[in-house]
């Protein structure tokens, strides 16, 4: 490790020269803006200077284009690094968004025109406002600017609705299931794993925009696991705990149904879990599962990913040693780690909106869930970690869960995997890389448009919805694939349902009741989800 610090450190020095004539060049394009010859314009699609002052008045269209050349500047050094192979990049490339984010002229009251104008038309009142909800935020939302409304949304009367009841419950986690919207229904039911990070609902939003609602439309028996926000006295759960959960869950599922197989869904750090599964199912002989999905899941994290920024030893170790002490990992700390690496959209744009214009945060459904954080355990916190920094699950038997080394190879049962365009914390070309790993010959990938989040809430209904599909997946490079493949209008839910349906045997009678007659433990949403333990 010292040997690779000291060869970067080298790296870095080499690379002087050239950021010296970038500084130059720098204060050539500040000498143009000072004169009023700068072509220098804000990107069309930046909202940050929508206000029309920004390029009528002489003076803010200079401060603007001097930021701009600044930021400018920045990246091209940083791509100087880049090419010099540079191993730090992703954290430096980290330090300077948030350095060149926080610095616009726009987060600040006196230089942001549209924020003097509010004040003046208010009489001042949006100030005051203003420092009611910075003051809020300090007290109730760790210094961080609010992004919903507090209360704009209920769990189990706005957001989690698609009707249901749970049919288990252990310390781990609550089954969900949802009741059937279609005469027939598939005989194969599938069983959704979201991610142990956040709540299950972000695939139960309001109705249209709920991935679960879409599902039962389509004909499909859908299952949902519902995890527990953990506890200090859980520090001991870790991957083996949550997949042994979802062996028992799949188990749970065939006595309700009399099914013989599932298929399976995993989302996010949900298809992690998923992957543990299927691996220690194919080392045993294991026939549970018929065919598995992934959505924004990163197996190979190796890669220029944005959350490569956090790989260093030094950030790793303060986080293993937080949980460590505290049994689990806060929810706000997590949240804060992920909002960092938008600033811009996740923090300048409602720090502005809240603050300087002092108005009330948006009531966006997705806003609201993203608000509403869980914990992780200290050991799966620590062995996500360990996955992040090292990517085991990309090798063969580099790691054991469940008891089984692990073989991304040896998943042969058919598999769907789902990555988006514009994905900052999953990249596409990193989920994409699961079809490379596993061992089936019969693997599909879909690519949809939009982000990490915004891609999973993405339904049919949307205008603006769009995906690619193509062939050859796992047996080209990703660029290759991407190239190849077609444009579809829609959402990629439309894809995913008609390859389950593929997967999920003949159409059979629905059943009239749920938890296949045994007594069910309540109606969905459950009581995890709203932290209701005994």
């Amino acid at each position: 490790m010292l040997r690779e610090n000291l060869d970067d450190a080298g790296r870095l020095l080499r690379q002087v020269p050239g950021a010296g004539q970038e500084v130059v060049g720098l204060w050539v394009d500040l000498l143009r803006v000072g004169s009023g010859t700068s072509p220098i314009e804000p990107h069309p699609k930046d909202a940050r200077f929508k206000d029309p002052t920004w390029r009528e008045n002489a003076v803010y269209r200079a401060w603007a284009q001097g930021y701009l050349a600044w930021c400018a500047m920045a990246d091209r050094i940083t791509d100087r690094l880049d090419k010099a192979g540079v191993k730090q990049l992703p954290a430096l490339r980290f330090a300077t968004g948030i350095a060149t984010s926080a610095l616009a002229p726009t987060n600040f009251f006196w230089s942001n025109p549209a924020a003097l104008k509010r004040a003046y038309e208010t009489g001042g009142r949006s100030v005051v406002t203003g420092l009611t909800h910075w003051a809020d935020d300090l007290v109730r939302n760790g210094a961080m600017p609010s992004q919903v409304k507090r209360g704009a949304f209920t769990v189990g009367q706005d957001l989690a609705v698609t009707a249901g009841a749970v049919i288990a419950r252990d310390e781990v986690a609550e089954v969900i299931q949802y009741t059937p919207a279609t005469e027939k229904v598939r005989e194969i039911p599938t069983l959704v794993v979201p991610p142990p990070i956040g709540r299950y609902y972000f695939l139960d939003l309001a109705p249209g925009r709920s991935f679960v609602e879409y599902a039962v439309s389509q004909e499909l028996q859908t299952f949902m696991l519902s995890w527990r926000n953990p506890e200090k006295q859980h520090a001991s759960w870790g991957l083996d705990t949550y997949g042994e959960r979802v062996l028992a869950a799949i188990d749970e599922i065939r006595a309700a149904t009399g099914a013989p197989k599932v298929n399976v869904i995993g989302f996010c750090a949900g298809g992690l879990v998923e992957s543990t599964v299927l691996n220690r199912l194919a080392d045993t002989g294991g026939d549970s599962v018929n065919a598995a999905a992934f959505a924004v899941t990163l197996l190979d994290w190796r890669g220029p990913y944005p959350m490569n920024s956090f790989s260093n030893d030094a950030v790793l170790g303060l986080a293993r040693r937080l949980s460590k002490s505290k049994g689990v990992f806060g929810a706000k700390q997590m949240g804060s780690a992920f909002t960092w690496l938008r600033p811009d959209d996740l923090v300048w744009n409602y720090w502005v909106n809240n603050y300087l214009m002092g108005q009330d945060p948006p009531a966006f459904d997705i806003l609201a869930w993203n608000a509403d954080g869980t914990r992780l355990p200290a050991t799966l916190h620590s062995e996500f970690l360990d996955l992040f920094k090292t990517s085991p699950m990309a090798g063969r038997g580099e790691a054991s869960y469940l008891g089984s080394p692990f073989d991304a190879s040896k998943i042969d049962v058919p598999v769907f995997v789902q990555g988006a365009v514009t994905d900052h914390l999953t990249p596409w070309q990193g989920t994409y890389r699961t079809t490379e790993l596993v061992g089936s010959d019969d693997v599909t990938y879909v690519l949809s448009n939009a982000g990490h989040i915004a891609s999973l809430v993405n339904p049919p209904s949307n205008p603006k919805a769009s995906y690619f599909t193509g062939g050859g997946a796992g047996d080209v490079d990703a660029e290759t694939w991407r190239a190849q493949a077609t444009k579809q209008s829609g959402s990629w839910w439309t894809e995913w349902t008609k390859w389950s349906a593929d997967h999920s045997g003949d159409l059979v009678d629905a059943p009239t009741e749920l938890g296949g007659g045994e007594p069910t433990l309540g109606a969905a949403p459950g009581a995890y989800v709203r932290d209701e333990v005994a």
